[in-house]
């Protein structure tokens, strides 16, 4: 499926979304399989892809902000919804409307709870060695002794360094978070994000919070993906220009022919995603598209509009799709392609692709 008067779009599996998430949970250990969905779903739609994860069993989602956990609740009325960021300020009126459930990182945020959730849920986000929004341990402990009101009913933390097994941190964040368990014995626990499910059972604990996983990203860097590819993007070929040794391509003549070379022009750059340092001379890995059936690597400047790639020898031509990730060119390869991770590759997809979702 494509739309003519577009020169890119991405195609979202979501039979892949679905699969990618049974396999997460299959591998959780039995413990229940969350799904964060902040930042659009990851980029790829929140509506269609909450939609997909309910339908595969999902009932527990994660946001950063409260007005995605608003968005997400006009989708799934039943969901149960966790806002990361904690309580914002004056607003627990809007997340007991929207009945959202705010990880609290602070003694503040707790006590305002305290005085205005009503007995609503809470969760209790704890650190244990990544030094971002949590309580500390002598917060937790504060927390403890100050026997406010709270039905908690969650205690995260977050892994540091899951993507490394055998990264020492985990096992010490793993202890950490043991001590915190002990502090508020009796509640449900959440440690393992898409890589911490692979850590076995002691980390998997109650409740895990796939991310990256479910959108087609390797939870398991060196070895092979379990997950399928979610989202393919891809953009249409402009023109093909024959171009003589010894001419440039693009911005700043960073790229000269070194044999009569004929090159395709493909209309997405970094206004759509496509990162500039995918550019030859800044590419930390040479970075390649997939045009029918073969991989063509993309020479001189990203520019904002279009990205040129080397077509020598095969049949390209106007019209034809580009393949930037996908089926054939995996999400991880073209970050590491751009020097990036695959987060920020899908959740930096421009406003101007046609979005195609498929089952």
């Amino acid at each position: 499926m494509s739309a003519p008067h577009l020169s890119a779009q991405v195609t979202i599996n979501l039979s892949a979304l679905k699969a990618n998430y049974l396999a997460l949970k299959a591998a959780g250990h039995d413990a229940e399989m969350g799904a964060a969905i902040k930042g659009d779903a990851y980029g790829l739609g929140l509506e269609p892809c909450a939609k997909a994860l309910w339908a595969a069993g999902c009932r527990s989602f994660f946001v950063a902000r409260p007005r995605e956990g608003a968005e997400l609740r006009a989708v799934l009325s039943d969901a149960t919804i966790y806002v990361l960021d904690g309580l914002y300020d004056d607003e627990a009126p809007y997340y007991l409307h929207h009945k959202l459930i705010p990880a609290l990182i602070n003694l503040d945020e707790a006590r305002a709870w305290a005085r205005e959730g009503q007995g609503e849920p809470c969760s209790i986000h704890v650190d244990s060695g990544i030094n971002r929004v949590s309580f500390s341990m002598a917060e937790l402990e504060a927390l403890v002794a100050e026997k406010l009101l709270l039905n908690i009913t969650l205690l995260m933390s977050h892994l540091a360094s899951s993507e490394e097994p055998h990264n020492p941190l985990n096992e010490t964040q793993r202890q950490m978070f043991d001590k915190a368990r002990k502090l508020l014995p009796g509640i449900r626990t959440s440690m393992a994000n898409s890589s911490g499910v692979y850590l076995g059972k002691s980390f998997s604990q109650d409740l895990a919070r796939a991310g990256i996983g479910l959108y087609g990203g390797n939870p398991k860097p060196g070895k092979p993906n379990p997950m399928q590819p979610v989202a393919t993007l891809e953009a249409r070929v402009l023109q093909v220009r024959d171009t003589p040794i010894g001419a440039s391509v693009g911005y700043n003549a960073t790229w000269t022919a070194a044999r009569d070379s004929k090159i395709a022009l493909i209309g997405a750059g970094y206004r759509d995603g496509i990162p500039r340092r995918m550019s030859s001379n800044l590419a930390p890995k040479p970075a390649q598209v997939f045009i029918n059936g073969a991989r063509h690597p993309i020479v001189g400047r990203v520019s904002m509009d279009m990205t040129a790639v080397d077509v020598t020898g095969t049949q390209v031509k106007r019209g034809d799709w580009a393949e930037f990730f996908g089926n054939n060119i995996s999400l991880d390869e073209a970050a590491t392609s751009a020097g990036t991770i695959s987060w920020e590759l899908l959740t930096h997809l421009g406003s101007r692709y046609a979005r195609h979702y498929v089952e």
